[in-house]
């Protein structure tokens, strides 16, 4: 028997002495407000407690280690501390998605028993335990320092902040999120629900000769285990080809090692993972194709049988490309590559699946809830209206939860046995199973003429999209589609091709190829300026996509406001001794020749409850505070009476959370439905309209594909625009970020600095240390730890500076900046680094000397 004390209160554990505090506190207690990120592997910090006063981890703590001590949860820490830290994280933004939060706040709670506040170093020090995916750890440190301030001056009061577009509302839910009250689907508990476990294919391309379940059916707590023969519908699904099976069968073979054999249902987790073990599969193993340029060789094995391992080839071509670059007086050719890396969100993939009225519901955490209905009635063959799926908030997605991972086996399992059933990845898994961001290798020419003017540019790429092709296609366009970056090149020739292998599948990542062709490009322009001794900041000025200038796909721009935010660089830029400079571009919207929609709700439920029913997922990046903001600019309804619901129920079907667009069509469709409801309101008060439901819409269907005969292609409805700049000192360490930001309008000015800050993080990850490197289809490791995510201590100071050039299409002149923030920051990078050593980089991550 163990006694020790949880938040003053005595207790006794008689269970196996080496559980994890963690296990212990989730699944015996119910305290959820200690989250699971790294599945024990003691790296992520979102699981932190205090033990005797000081923080420790509890997924790497055994209950034999609190003998005799106390521990401390988020609910008993003073009442004092806890508050302000709480509204401190969110009247300082340092609540995004929020997984992180509980443990941050943790982590630095005995700090407040020390006489003095600390530095903003000592800050980022203290946190460094910890890792956070969405802030840049920068909010987090604003409000730590201001809760410090607070403390120290007890006659403070926050000021109320308004809720007009541009200004900076707290995060919805914020306070509940940081508290660890909110639940994520991975907190929810239904009585007598069981739980899923997958059995991943051991090799990456094999033919399965059988699966042995007899074993692993005998084990204790099984209550039974699924294969491909128990779907009743369609076993294959896609967001673009149906290429992706729920289950791979015996006789099939499998593509990669996310490939699913079977799914262990048991009476607890940890029952369902040990009888797993337990089911053998007899496998003929092949050569896996892990090399996409072997691949696309006519002797190379197919990776899906009578599919060219070529899935998709996009091309643009205008002028004479060869011509002009024959007769430049300065060109550059080189070949860059990118490397595949890892989302890295803090909450791994879980879904939670009830039976209801003859079909299923389903608590989500992915971006588009009404595509994962539709694929999920296809699993079970069943109608749309008998999958009902609810999107809860989640811990971070970035793109990588496009893609179904877990919600169809949880489906499935559930329909089936008509219980309860949840279906959780450990950080193994999810590294395991979800598709990541597209390794991709680049044959760039850039050429420009004496005036340091750009004349042509080449491009062939080719981008690995894994063993299914996700949104692969779609990456590889934005590569076509943005080559020429943010930039007027009148002559070009590009194409880039998707490639099948037998990799871990590529798809959906915050840029979404983007980055990867922005890193050639700039690093290409730098080299002219040495070529022709051009100015590095006049030659991006002087190129710089203004209005009525074409993108590299024919489509001319209106609301441009690059060359603002070249103009809020220059003076630090020209200062620096050295620096690194890159501009981007980033699309909002699908566009391609697709359709952008969304429809909205708006139920009033009484005098004090307005609700809002839309499509779009909330993953941190506030797509639920543009919504409450542009109702209460129109309607001035008080955003404390407003809440949000994403439920497919309210039947207003929406497409997946993609492309920065969230923004642009829900506060459209807001504005439509607030049209019929501010009328209203002149005459009649919320209690009189309670009982009515407006409906909203915003439709754009007049977009085109790259390189379609089309006079005038409008490939995409809006882009963003930024410039950033790269500061080194004397040793070469990188020493501040300058991130010049068009917005459009600017919705919530703290939320923008806020998206902008992390997304920096992420691309100074990606320039610098960040890989996921395979060997054999296979990750090298699946060790949290190993991805090179930046930690605290590590970053920069980091200034946002936000310009506001309107958008013609975007609510109040808006644009998507949830992409565009990472988009020139690897190349700025790169740049400053050529700057301080003379050494050109073509490959990401980019190797420094010590």
């Amino acid at each position: 028997m163990i006694n020790f004390t949880l938040n003053g209160q005595k207790k006794q554990y008689p269970g196996p002495a080496e559980t994890s505090l963690l296990d212990y506190l989730r699944l015996v207690v119910k305290v959820t407000s200690v989250k699971d990120g790294c599945s024990g592997q003691g790296t992520c910090g979102a699981c932190t407690v205090e033990i005797n006063g000081k923080p420790r981890l509890a997924c790497t703590t055994t209950m034999r280690k609190v003998e005799g001590t106390e521990v401390t949860t988020m609910e008993d820490i003073p009442e004092n501390v806890r508050e302000t830290l709480v509204h401190s994280f969110s009247e300082k933004g340092a609540v995004q998605c929020g997984y992180c939060s509980p443990g941050m706040i943790m982590r630095v709670t005995h700090l407040f028993q020390q006489p003095k506040p600390m530095s903003r170093e000592e800050i980022f020090k203290a946190i460094s335990p910890n890792l956070c995916r969405c802030t840049g750890y920068v909010k987090i440190v604003d409000a730590i320092e201001e809760a410090f301030n607070r403390i120290a001056n007890p006659e403070f009061h926050s000021k109320k902040t308004g809720a007009k577009i541009g200004d900076p509302l707290p995060k919805y839910e914020s306070i509940e999120t940081a508290l660890g009250k909110r639940p994520f689907v991975n907190d929810l508990h239904f009585d007598g629900m069981l739980y899923g476990v997958l059995k991943f294919s051991e090799h990456p391309r094999a033919t399965i000769l059988k699966i042995d379940l007899s074993e692993a059916e005998n084990q204790e707590g099984v209550i039974k285990i699924f294969t491909a023969r128990d779907i009743p519908g369609e076993r294959y699904s896609g967001l673009i080809f149906k290429d992706w099976p729920l289950m791979v069968d015996v006789d099939e073979r499998t593509n990669c090692i996310s490939d699913v054999l079977a799914v262990m249902v048991a009476k607890t987790e940890a029952l369902a993972r040990k009888a797993a073990e337990k089911i053998k599969v007899e496998y003929k193993t092949e050569t896996p194709v892990t090399d996409m340029m072997e691949a696309i060789r006519s002797d190379s094995p197919q990776v899906h049988d009578g599919q060219s391992n070529v899935l998709e080839t996009s091309r643009i071509r205008f002028g004479n490309p060869e011509k002009e670059i024959e007769a430049a007086p300065y060109k550059y050719k080189a070949v860059f590559e990118t490397q595949r890396i890892e989302h890295a969100f803090l909450e791994t993939e879980t879904a939670v699946a009830l039976p209801e009225n003859g079909g299923i519901k389903l608590y989500s955490q992915g971006q588009g809830v009404y595509v994962d209905r539709r694929q999920i009635a296809a699993f079970l063959n069943l109608p749309e209206e008998k999958v009902h799926v609810i999107q809860v908030s989640n811990g971070g997605g970035f793109g990588g939860k496009e893609d179904l991972t877990v919600q169809g086996h949880a489906a499935l399992c559930s329909y089936i046995l008509q219980k309860p059933v949840k279906v959780h990845l450990t950080r193994e898994e999810s590294i395991r199973m979800h598709p990541k961001r597209h390794p991709v290798r680049m044959e760039m020419e850039l050429a420009c003429n004496e005036s340091g003017k750009f004349t042509a540019l080449t491009l062939k790429a080719y981008g690995d999209t894994g063993a299914y092709a996700s949104v692969g296609t779609k990456v590889m366009e934005r590569v076509v589609g943005h080559a020429t970056g943010a930039y007027t090149v009148p002559n070009v020739d590009i194409e880039a091709h998707t490639i099948y292998t037998n990799n871990i599948p590529s798809g959906a990542m915050r840029g979404f190829g983007v980055p990867q062709v922005v890193f050639a490009i700039e690093s290409c322009i730098d080299e002219i300026c040495n070529q022709g001794g051009f100015d590095r900041w006049q030659i991006r000025f002087d190129n710089a996509l203004e209005n009525g200038a074409k993108t590299a796909t024919g489509q001319e721009l209106q609301g441009v406001g690059l060359k603002q935010t070249l103009l809020a660089v220059k003076e630090q830029f020209q200062k620096a001794r050295f620096a690194g400079i890159a501009c981007g571009l980033k699309n909002t919207g699908v566009g391609n020749g697709m359709v952008d929609d969304s429809k909205v709700k708006i139920e009033i439920v009484s005098e004090d409850k307005v609700v809002i029913h839309h499509g779009w997922s909330e993953m941190g990046q506030g797509v639920h505070n543009m919504a409450i903001q542009t109702l209460h600019q129109e309607t001035r309804i008080a955003p404390e009476k407003i809440d949000v619901i994403v439920d497919t129920a309210a039947g207003i079907p929406t497409g997946m959370t993609t492309s920065s667009r969230a923004t642009a069509l829900v506060g459209n469709a807001i504005r439509d439905a607030s049209k019929s409801l501010a009328s209203d309101l002149k005459s009649k008060s919320l209690k009189q309209l309670t009982g009515q439901t407006y409906k909203g819409k915003f439709l754009c269907n007049w977009t085109s594909k790259p390189g379609s005969d089309t006079k005038k292609p409008v490939i995409h409805f809006s882009y963003g625009y930024a410039t950033q700049v790269v500061i080194l000192d004397d040793d070469g360490r990188i020493k501040k970020v300058i991130a010049a930001h068009d917005g459009g309008k600017i919705m919530n000015k703290m939320l923008f600095e806020g998206q902008i800050q992390g997304a920096v993080h992420m691309g100074l990850g990606y320039a610098l240390t960040e890989d996921l490197p395979m060997k054999d289809g296979k990750p090298v490791s699946y060790k949290f730890n190993g991805i090179g995510i930046l930690r605290a201590k590590e970053m920069p100071e980091v200034e946002v500076i936000g310009i506001e050039e309107k958008d013609p299409v975007g609510p109040y002149g808006a644009k998507g900046i949830g992409e565009i923030g990472l988009v020139p920051t690897a190349a700025a990078v790169a740049n400053a680094l050529t700057q301080f050593d003379g050494i050109r980089r073509f490959k990401l991550p980019m190797k420094r000397k010590k």
